[in-house]
């Protein structure tokens, strides 16, 4: 018989009695990482995040905005070359996860990412110091988002590289993004807030799975035509440069609102709630 460990550990096979060593070890090979070793290694990624440099974080910013616009090229060339109704509908959301596979799989700083990961070290320590970090690092991948996606949106409204019908795809595809009520566009930036969250907490889990899973979860995004503050921002970006929308549109009618229902939804619903399922697990190992 094995007494327990004598350090924490997250192993669900640690403390199992009546095996060899052998066999726990391949239990553990088999087992799926729990729900506190998911939070520590996101928490730890995030105490990373919020020591880097402030000209770091900008530049990195500043590419996943830039980066984002794959997201409306990609979908708006699907949308031009496909004629039926129901293709356009199931396929085009394909090409709204190419930016995300960028900016995720190459660690750009995207401020949706942001909702979850930096947040849980702001619930461990619980103290002024760590929220003014965790509010400098929102401020800054914030700005740095959305001056990438107006740079790209400049890109595709003012130059002559994709024909006029892929053009009026992009026009149509970003349209969405100012229809809307107010109330409307905040419960669809809610829901993006919650999957964009949803996919960082299942990414540390996955590994060798991880372009699927960020596939999956953006498709979801694109298909139930929810809000997403910087993929939009390229789109409604797209409309104002165009004539389309106005400056006021853009703020009042896309920006507010999905920027307080993305965090909405990816602070309350995933940190929080994912960190109220393991706070007595991670204070008993503490």
């Amino acid at each position: 018989m094995r007494s327990k460990a004598t350090a924490p550990t997250f192993s669900p096979a640690a403390d199992i009695e009546g095996v060899s060593e052998q066999q726990r070890r391949e239990i553990q090979a088999q087992s799926r990482p729990n729900a506190a070793l998911i939070h520590e290694t996101i928490r730890a990624e995030g105490e990373s995040e919020l020591e880097r440099r402030w000209w770091a974080i900008l530049l990195s910013g500043l590419a996943a905005g830039l980066s984002m616009s794959l997201s409306l090229i990609v979908q708006g060339e699907f949308l031009a070359f496909l004629s039926d109704e129901a293709a356009r509908r199931l396929l085009a959301p394909l090409g709204y996860t190419a930016g995300f596979l960028v900016v995720v799989l190459g660690r750009q700083q995207l401020f949706t990412e942001n909702t979850l990961t930096p947040i849980l070290p702001l619930l461990h320590h619980r103290d002024l110091k760590t929220l003014g970090r965790v509010a400098r690092l929102w401020s800054l991948v914030l700005i740095a988002n959305i001056a990438g996606t107006w740079a790209a949106a400049a890109a595709l409204a003012y130059t002559d590289v994709f024909e006029s019908r892929i053009i009026q795809a992009f026009t149509e595809l970003s349209r969405h993004t100012v229809e809307g009520p107010f109330s409307t566009t905040f419960m669809r930036a809610v829901f993006a807030g919650w999957l964009i969250a949803l996919m960082a907490w299942l990414l540390p889990a996955v590994r060798g799975a991880r372009a699927q899973i960020v596939m999956v979860m953006t498709y979801l995004v694109a298909l139930g035509q929810f809000a997403h503050i910087i993929a939009g921002s390229v789109e409604c970006a797209f409309l104002v440069l165009e004539g389309q929308a106005s400056l006021s549109g853009y703020v009042g009618a896309f920006f507010v609102p999905t920027l307080l229902g993305n965090v909405v939804g990816g602070t309350t619903l995933v940190a929080l709630l994912n960190y109220g399922q393991v706070a007595a697990e991670l204070d008993q190992e503490t």
